[in-house]
């Protein structure tokens, strides 16, 4: 497996790695990449917009990024205090849609950090009952690309 650091914080170049890597870097078996934005939107492809994102608060509150990803994903906020990463594979076939196989890595690690976390519901972690961790995926040419987002210090408010 190729991991990839990602060290810039602008949405709009996190979602373009995301889906180059994704789409052209077929002949790497199995990429990982870590990354975090600055405050954003980000809409899966089957949402729509007008409705999941309280424009005037986004514009009031310095909110600038709405971008769509490829995966079907929901709408999720993003900022300097959750962790994204993504995991490329070209072994679709082995967990195509399985978001549980998917997110063992992540559980694993956790678990070695003392942090005990479990997967519940279609696709999503939670430590106890509360839920820190969405998953999404996106199937292209017998790839899979499965996404999340780790809170790990939010302001609720």
């Amino acid at each position: 497996m190729k991991y990839i650091v990602n060290t810039s914080n602008d949405p709009a170049y996190n979602i373009a790695l995301e889906a180059y890597a994704f789409r052209e870097l077929v002949n790497e078996d199995e990429l990982f990449i870590l990354w975090i934005n600055r405050p954003a939107i980000i809409v899966g492809k089957h949402q729509n917009t007008i409705q999941e994102i309280n424009k005037e608060y986004t514009d009031a509150h310095g909110i600038k990024g709405r971008f769509v990803v490829l995966s079907g994903g929901g709408a999720v906020y993003h900022d300097l205090n959750n962790l994204n990463y993504t995991i490329i594979s070209n072994k679709a076939d082995e967990g195509a849609f399985d978001f549980k196989t998917f997110s063992q890595p992540v559980i694993a690690t956790l678990a070695d950090l003392g942090v005990k976390a479990e997967f519940t519901g279609r696709n999503d972690l939670e430590i106890d009952g509360k839920k820190f961790c969405g998953n999404a995926q996106a199937y292209y040419k017998g790839r899979m690309m499965h996404h999340g987002c780790l809170l790990f210090d939010v302001d609720m408010s």
